[in-house]
């Protein structure tokens, strides 16, 4: 088994209350992508339900040229904590890779989850092949716009979470965190 690290994306949106749509890129070695909460990759792909039919989804699958039928397969080979250095600013919710490229559109109508700012977040991260390593969250920083290409200064240096080797437990990593009382509006996890 290859060592993972995944990077996901959560857009908050509100006044105190949070609007969380996840990003899915996933700079690792994994096979899987958030569920709850949603990523974009599995809002937008046939498993997505009602979300699928959203704006966002419809667009980011017409700017795809195809449906994100693989979406537990949005990942970077060997990238080993160089993610930053690996993945371009405007690419972080495709990776990079071209057939991902409609998560990259800066919008703020993604499918999302309301959050409350500093209250504990499980988030379920849907895995088809096991992987063992860290999962690293991030949170964009106060004052992120969702209409502009997420770039790496969007995201703190540091993770607000780490949580390594999580149990597979029905098909799902269940991550726990704490999230940043800090942040209110749309942001992305």
């Amino acid at each position: 088994m290859s060592r993972m690290t995944a990077y996901r994306t959560a857009a908050l949106a509100a006044a105190a209350p949070l609007l969380v749509t996840v990003w899915a890129a996933a700079p690792a070695q994994a096979h899987g992508a958030p569920t709850d909460p949603v990523s974009r990759v599995y809002a937008c792909s046939p498993e997505g339900g009602d979300r699928a039919r959203s704006t966002a989804c419809r667009a980011a699958v017409a700017a795809n040229g195809a449906p994100f039928t693989a979406w537990d397969n949005l990942r970077i080979a060997n990238v080993n904590g160089r993610d930053r250095q690996t993945v371009r600013d405007g690419e972080l919710c495709s990776g990079g890779l071209p057939a991902y490229q409609g998560l990259d559109l800066a919008r703020a109508d993604w499918p999302s989850t309301h959050l409350t700012p500093g209250a504990t977040l499980t988030v379920k991260y849907a895995s088809t092949i096991p992987h063992t390593g860290t999962f690293k969250l991030f949170l964009t920083k106060q004052g992120y716009d969702p209409t502009q290409p997420l770039s790496w200064s969007d995201l703190p240096e540091k993770p607000f979470a780490e949580v390594t080797d999580p149990a597979l437990t029905d098909g799902a990593y269940r991550l726990r965190a704490t999230l940043p009382s800090d942040r209110t509006g749309r942001h992305v996890l």
